[in-house]
C-alpha cells in the first residue's frame, strides 16, 4: 500500500483514446517527471492538463493528464490518469516510462482493492462493480448499480445496527444492573426483535435467488431420447442452425449450447446427447455428460415423442426427473398421439410440433411462469447475487433461527449474547467489516488489470 501502482485502464488496441492510471503517494511526482506542460505538483485537484509525455528530449505522445488528490479520490490516494492516443505502441511506451520511474505494475483489481482498504468502498460495493463490468443484460446492470450506490450495503448495515442495539442493552443489564434508566431486556423483548431480524434475513435469502438468476441466468438442459426433437428445439429457440438435425439417432454426441434473453434474463440453453443405452464409446461419453447436465441445471426441458408409446428409456428419464424443476415437452403432436398425459403428472406439459414451430413460444411462457420472470422484471433489484454473499446470509439465517428457538425455550439472555454477537460479525463479513487477506486476494484477482 505504500508503493505507487500503474496500469492500462482501457482495452489496448487501435482506438481514439487509452488511459494509463497511476495511484499512490508518488503518483503525481512520477508523472510530472514525464510531462511537458504545467507543473503537475502545483495544479489543483480534479483538473485536466494538456501537454506531452516525454522521454528525455523526445515527445512520445500528446496527452491530457487528469489530477486527483487524496483523500477525495477513488482509491483514497493521489491518482493520475494519462489520456493518450489509442495506439498500442504509444500506450505501452507511456506505461513503460511510468514503471521505469518508480511505479509498479498493478495486480488485477488492485485499484479497487486499495479503495476498499482505504474505506472508499465496502466489499459488497466492490463486488457489485465486478458484476457491473460483467453484466450482460439491462436487469443485471440495474442490480449491480444497487450494490455500487450502497443500497445493498445499507440493507445489511441496518440489520447490524439493530443487533448492536440488542447487544448494548444486554451488556448494560449485565454490567450495570443498578442503572435505573436502562431497558430491562427480557425474553419477550428479545423474541420481538430477533423475530423481525430473522424475517428480514429470510426475505434477503429468498430474494437472493432472484439476484443469482439476474446475474448468471438460468441453465436449462434439454434432454430426451435420440431423435425426439432436442436439437430442433434448440435451433428454433436460438433462431439459428446451431445444432445438426438429422433423422439418424445419436447425431448429437456432445453438448451444444446457446444463449437467448427472456425478460432480461439470460437463458443458457444446453442441447444434450440423446439418453439411451449404446455400445458406441463416443456416444457413451455424450450420454454421461447429459446425465451430469440433468443434475446441474436450474430447469430441465424433457422432450418426448408423442407419436410413440413410452419406452423403457423414456420411463428411466421420467424417473430421473423427480425433485427437479421440469417442463415436459410432448413433441410431434401433428401425428396421431400414443401417450397418455397422466404419465407426466405432476409436471408442467407443453404440446409441440417443433418442426412446424407450433408450441415453441408456449415453452418460453412456461419458463416465465416457473421462475416468476415477469415479477423479477418489475422489482427494485436490491438483491444479493454472488455465492460468497449468499453463503454468509444462509449462515445468518441458521444462526438467527437458533437464537430465536433458544429464546423461546427461556434460555438466559446473557447466555445468548455470544450468538447474537456472532450474527452481528457474520453480517459484517458480507460488507467486509471483517475479512481475511486470502479472501481479498481471491475476490480482487477476478478484476481486470486496470480496475
Amino acid at each position: 500500500m505504500n508503493d505507487t501502482i500503474a496500469a492500462i485502464a482501457t482495452a489496448v488496441g487501435n482506438s481514439a483514446i487509452n488511459i494509463i492510471k497511476v495511484s499512490g503517494t508518488n503518483s503525481i511526482d512520477i508523472v510530472n517527471k514525464l510531462f511537458k506542460g504545467k507543473n503537475l505538483t502545483e495544479v489543483p485537484s480534479h483538473t485536466i492538463n494538456y501537454g506531452y509525455i516525454i522521454d528525455k528530449d523526445e515527445k512520445i505522445d500528446e496527452v491530457l493528464v487528469s489530477i486527483f488528490k487524496s483523500p477525495n479520490t477513488y482509491t483514497g490516494e493521489d491518482i493520475v490518469e494519462i489520456n493518450c492516443h489509442g495506439g498500442v505502441s504509444c500506450t505501452n511506451k507511456i506505461l513503460e516510462l511510468t514503471l521505469n520511474n518508480g511505479c509498479r505494475l498493478a495486480e488485477p483489481g488492485e485499484f479497487i482493492k486499495r479503495a476498499f482498504l482505504n474505506g472508499k468502498k465496502d466489499l459488497l460495493e466492490a463486488e457489485s462493480i465486478a458484476d457491473l463490468i460483467n453484466a450482460k443484460t439491462e436487469e443485471a446492470r440495474k442490480m449491480s448499480m444497487k450494490g455500487i450506490t450502497g443500497e445493498l450495503s445499507k440493507m445489511i448495515k441496518t440489520l447490524r445496527e439493530k443487533l448492536l442495539t440488542i447487544i448494548a442493552n444486554i451488556e448494560v443489564n449485565i454490567d450495570y444492573p443498578e442503572y435505573e434508566d436502562a431497558i430491562v431486556y427480557t425474553n419477550e423483548l428479545l423474541e420481538e426483535n430477533i423475530s423481525e431480524i430473522k424475517k428480514s434475513l429470510e426475505k434477503i435469502l429468498k430474494e437472493s435467488e432472484k439476484g443469482r438468476i439476474i446475474k448468471d441466468g438460468l441453465n436449462i438442459g434439454i434432454i430426451g431420447k435420440p431423435n425426439v426433437g432436442k436439437s430442433s428445439l434448440l435451433n428454433h429457440l436460438l433462431g439459428e442452425e446451431k445444432a445438426i438435425v438429422t433423422d439418424i439417432e445419436g447425431t448429437t454426441r456432445d453438448i451444444v449450447e446457446g444463449k437467448i434473453i427472456l425478460n432480461g434474463i439470460t437463458l443458457n440453453l444446453i442441447d444434450t446427447a440423446g439418453i439411451r443405452e449404446t455400445e458406441n464409446v463416443v456416444e457413451q461419453i455424450g450420454v454421461e455428460k447429459s446425465k451430469k447436465i440433468l443434475d446441474e441445471s436450474d430447469l430441465i426441458i424433457a422432450i418426448f415423442d408423442g407419436s410413440r408409446p413410452l419406452s423403457e428409456e423414456d420411463n428411466k428419464i421420467l424417473e430421473s426427473l423427480k425433485n427437479k424443476k421440469v417442463i415436459i415437452v410432448l413433441n410431434k403432436v401433428d401425428l396421431p398421439q400414443m401417450i397418455d398425459l397422466k404419465n407426466f403428472s405432476p409436471f408442467s406439459i407443453v404440446e409441440t410440433s417443433i418442426i412446424n414451430n407450433k408450441g415453441v413460444t408456449d415453452i418460453l411462457e412456461k419458463i416465465k411462469e416457473l421462475f416468476n420472470l415477469n415479477e423479477i422484471e418489475n422489482q427494485d433489484f436490491t438483491y444479493l447475487s454472488n455465492a460468497r454473499q449468499i453463503s454468509l446470509v444462509k449462515k445468518c439465517v441458521v444462526l438467527a433461527n437458533e437464537i430465536y428457538e433458544s429464546n423461546k425455550q427461556g434460555t438466559e439472555i446473557d447466555l445468548m449474547q455470544i450468538d447474537i454477537q456472532s450474527l452481528w460479525d457474520l453480517l459484517g463479513e458480507i460488507i467486509g467489516v471483517s475479512y481475511k487477506d486470502e479472501l481479498l486476494d481471491e475476490i480482487f484477482s477476478k478484476f481486470c488489470l486496470g480496475k
